[in-house]
């Protein structure tokens, strides 16, 4: 077994960063992945709106409100799974 130097009596300082609060958070968000937010926005308007019809009885314009809230969903995973491996692919 080849004898190497000593190991450090002191370990390296760990790198410091700075405190990121809720609102920076989802601005750095935001900016690195757009259309993950947009995804949850209109997932959001296509249930209000279905459960609105819903409650007015429309019940034809609910159904399709609902299939809509269903692709607006499957855009939002589309767009958060796409993020993530575009970040993968930067981080390497």
């Amino acid at each position: 077994m080849a004898a190497g130097p000593p190991p450090p009596l002191e370990p390296s300082p760990l790198p410091t960063f700075e405190e990121e609060g809720l609102g920076e958070k989802f601005l750095r968000k935001t900016r690195e992945n757009p259309l993950v937010p947009l995804g949850c926005l209109c997932t959001i308007g296509a249930l209000t709106y279905g459960l609105i019809s819903f409650k007015k009885g429309n019940t034809r314009r609910s159904q399709l409100m609902m299939r809509a809230r269903v692709l607006a969903q499957g855009f939002t995973f589309a767009a958060l799974l796409g993020g993530m491996v575009a970040s993968a692919i930067k981080s390497r």
